[in-house]
């Protein structure tokens, strides 16, 4: 690819999932949480794996490692995003995308514990750091850990982990099927997962579903920001690797706290934005080999 289409697909991936969080705020006025949820990687799902089955030869999963990856990737990747759309009940959609800045962090913590990793002295400061911007970010009150919003914010986190976890495990299982079928089985296994709770905690749809902003945040959801955004994704870790399409990561909550300031007449306060700059910086810290690599120099130290 050229450089201007690098940097075309990089800018349109984030807004793609900036405008996500704010889209999220806008169908939880009509829609139950993790039903929306469930409806968003339904629809990313049919889409995904329809592609799968045109351009790909073997798009079933048949493998037992493969099998691994659908189920580890549909429950906890994809699953646990429905602690996304029932915080952001009343967390602010910036507030959401920022919280996000944690999961490469919480990955490194979980390939650990899961794939026998090593954390550096310097890559354990950063992850310290990182989990100190995101208490910024939540700001727990230790006399009511549950008051306000903070329930919410830490409903986000427990995404978070979730999601780390989850890619944790697809790697851990070493699938060899193709990256939009493995995608796609996971976002159905995912979406059957949330149909589950969600049925299970009595959410039923009404009348309100089908009002225009409600039809078109699930719409945004499932067809833009989900399968189309993952599509540019595989593109953009295809031909620049994992460490590059990360930093898409951190685009995202600018673009979302923009959308929702705009948009949403939301506010972030100070706390939140330094939060967000100490995760970057726990970031820096805990990947510093891989940034020391993407500009061609050496740290001369170990990786974390």
């Amino acid at each position: 690819m050229s450089r201007s289409l690098d940097v075309s697909l990089f800018l349109v991936l984030a807004v793609l999932w900036g405008f996500s969080f704010p889209a999220i705020s806008v169908g939880l006025e009509s829609l139950p949480p993790l039903l929306f949820a469930a409806v968003r990687y339904d629809i990313a799902a049919v889409i995904l794996l329809t592609y799968a089955a045109l351009r790909v030869d073997d798009w079933v999963p048949t493998r037992r490692n493969d099998l691994v990856a659908v189920v580890g990737g549909g429950v906890f990747l994809i699953g646990g995003n429905g602690l996304l759309f029932i915080g952001q009940q009343t967390v602010p959609s910036g507030v959401a995308a920022i919280i996000q800045g944690l999961v490469p962090i919480v990955t490194a913590l979980w390939a650990i514990v899961l794939l026998g990793e090593r954390l550096s002295p310097l890559g354990a400061v950063g992850a310290a750091i990182g989990f100190f911007g995101v208490g910024l970010v939540v700001q727990p009150d230790p006399s009511n850990l549950l008051g306000g919003d903070a329930a919410g914010r830490l409903l986000v986190v427990g995404q978070v982990c979730s999601v780390a976890l989850g890619g944790v495990l697809i790697q851990r299982a070493g699938p060899t099927i193709e990256r939009a079928s493995l995608v796609g089985w996971s976002m159905f296994v995912g979406g059957f997962v949330l149909h589950t709770v969600s049925f299970g905690a009595g959410e039923f749809p009404s009348p309100d579903v089908l009002v225009p902003t409600a039809v078109g945040a699930v719409v945004y959801l499932g067809v833009f920001a989900t399968a189309i955004a993952f599509l540019i994704y595989f593109r953009v870790l295809e031909e620049h690797g994992a460490f590059e399409a990360a930093l898409i990561g951190y685009l995202v909550p600018i673009v979302a706290t923009i959308a929702g300031v705009v948009l949403l007449d939301e506010t972030v306060g100070t706390m939140t934005i330094a939060g967000f700059g100490l995760v970057v910086v726990g970031f820096a810290l805990l990947k510093r080999r891989s940034i020391a690599d993407a500009v061609g120099t050496s740290t001369g130290v170990g990786s974390p």
